[in-house]
């Protein structure tokens, strides 16, 4: 007689969906319950069919790619990366733009879900757990990049703010600069916290006392960038540099300068964080912090596919790259006043 799930779950002592999740790859599944199943199958001789696993997932050949804002130069590139990976494997990408909205953002899930994506990949935007919990527990696979999620069986691939950070500020506290201003992203997120964090670290290292009114919270936009620019730059005394939490709000922060009558590096230096291509297209060039984006959207994409095929099915994976920090023209010794 034919051995089928249903046998191996009784086996087991579990559901079936169980059973379904630890022969798929996908899903958490406890590693005791894991090993408890694979044994039931071992004893029964059940062997799973191809298609039928192929049907009771309802593979589609496509996953969802989910943004912030695709506006934003540095998602983009990622998004390069993850279709690169998804042509290769004959993927379809289908792109979802949440304008840091959570409610879009959920939104956008239930119509990937209806679309019956194999699998979900979010880039800089939920840190809610319990959204990709149901996911997984519903079988499709979730990879999180340029964000940490803490808690969750998920694989997340990331740059290491806080060490970027500290690069950043480490490299103007080197050029003499003390009065050191932090023009942040979203406080609400880690990779703004991180580095926040790794901005307030570099001050410790080098004995420079944290004042909070050097640090303004805003957005990744340029928008922001240049109004929170304007608000550091009104400060008493003014700060001598600036770390940003990314390119765009680098950028705003110079206008803000220029249009206050600054020169940058002269008057001001300016730090951004991604490496954008805009970045090295100003005059003169931004000095920031690398993060090799197309490297990591391809990475995420293979590391969702092993989880599709059933070819990876162990705890969540983190992969987190080393920054790089990438030194031109927006930077410049502070000389000493007298």
């Amino acid at each position: 007689m034919k051995v089928t799930i249903r046998d191996v779950a009784r086996r087991a002592g579990v559901g079936v969906a169980t059973v379904s999740r630890v022969l798929n790859g996908t899903g958490y599944v406890k590693a005791e319950t894991r090993e408890r199943v694979l044994a039931a199958a071992a004893e029964l001789g059940y062997v799973p069919s191809q298609l039928a696993r192929g049907l009771v997932r309802r593979l589609s050949g496509t996953v969802g790619l989910v943004v912030p804002d695709i506006t934003n130069p540095f998602f983009p590139l990622i998004t390069r990366g993850v279709e690169d990976a998804a042509s290769e494997a004959g993927y379809t990408v289908f792109l979802c733009n949440t304008d840091n909205d959570p409610v879009l953002e959920a939104q956008d899930v239930r119509k990937l879900r209806e679309h019956r994506v194999d699998g979900i990949i979010f880039v800089g935007t939920t840190e809610r757990r319990e959204l990709v919990d149901q996911l997984l527990a519903d079988d499709i696979p979730v990879v999180v990049m340029d964000r940490q999620l803490e808690h969750a069986d998920v694989d997340t691939v990331t740059v290491d703010n806080v060490a970027g950070a500290q690069a950043a500020c480490r490299h103007l506290i080197e050029l003499g600069h003390r009065r050191i201003a932090h023009a942040a992203g979203h406080q609400s997120t880690r990779t703004g916290q991180d580095r926040c964090q790794g901005y307030r670290m570099a001050l410790e290292e080098a004995d420079i006392p944290y004042d909070p009114a050097c640090v303004t919270w805003g957005d990744f936009t340029f928008e922001s960038g240049f109004r929170v620019g304007q608000v550091l730059l009104g400060l008493s005394p003014r700060p001598t540099a600036v770390f940003a939490g990314n390119d765009l709000i680098a950028l705003g922060v110079i206008r803000a300068a220029e249009e206050a009558g600054l020169s940058v590096p002269d008057d001001l230096s300016v730090v951004g964080f991604d490496n954008i291509q805009m970045a090295a297209l100003v005059r003169p060039g931004l000095t920031t912090v690398r993060q090799p984006a197309r490297e990591m959207g391809r990475l995420a994409m293979t590391m969702l596919l092993e989880r599709i095929r059933g070819e990876f099915s162990g705890p969540g994976r983190r992969h987190v790259y080393p920054p790089e920090l990438i030194v031109r023209g927006t930077t410049r010794r502070r000389e000493p006043l007298g």
